[in-house]
């Protein structure tokens, strides 16, 4: 649901704002990370393959405003596993070059990344109260 995930997808002081959220194979997400200027940054993820409780995997890309993708993206695999009442969650991230992913380190992707993981566990952690 887009409302959860504005909640936390996006590493402080940015928030992330979800324009178009339909997940569904074939469906995407269209969504901007904002930062505390007002400045918008465009993503686009188209979502390949689901399935409920298991695993999704999707294309990521950046955009313009309008929703023209900036090539190339990267591959995203995000699976669902329980082990003791506790759900864990695997990414791999697949680039195709990796010129791309050196490219992704120094915006500070893994930082931001790190930063918006721990968001998701502080609002998960808020809703158990």
């Amino acid at each position: 649901q887009q409302e959860i995930l504005d909640q936390w997808w996006a590493p402080k002081p940015f928030e992330s704002r979800t324009k178009v959220m339909d997940f569904k194979v074939g469906g995407r997400r269209f969504y901007a990370m904002v930062s505390p200027d007002g400045q918008e940054n465009w993503s686009l993820q188209q979502y390949t393959s689901i399935t409920p409780k298991t695993n999704f995997k999707y294309t990521s890309v950046f955009a313009d405003k309008d929703e023209n993708p900036f090539w190339p993206g990267s591959e995203w695999d995000l699976n669902f596993s329980e082990q003791n009442g506790i759900t864990r969650v695997s990414i791999s991230i697949y680039n195709e070059s990796q010129e791309r992913m050196l490219k992704m380190i120094e915006m500070g992707f893994k930082e931001g990344f790190t930063m918006t993981l721990t968001g998701l566990g502080d609002l998960l952690a808020s809703l158990k109260k």
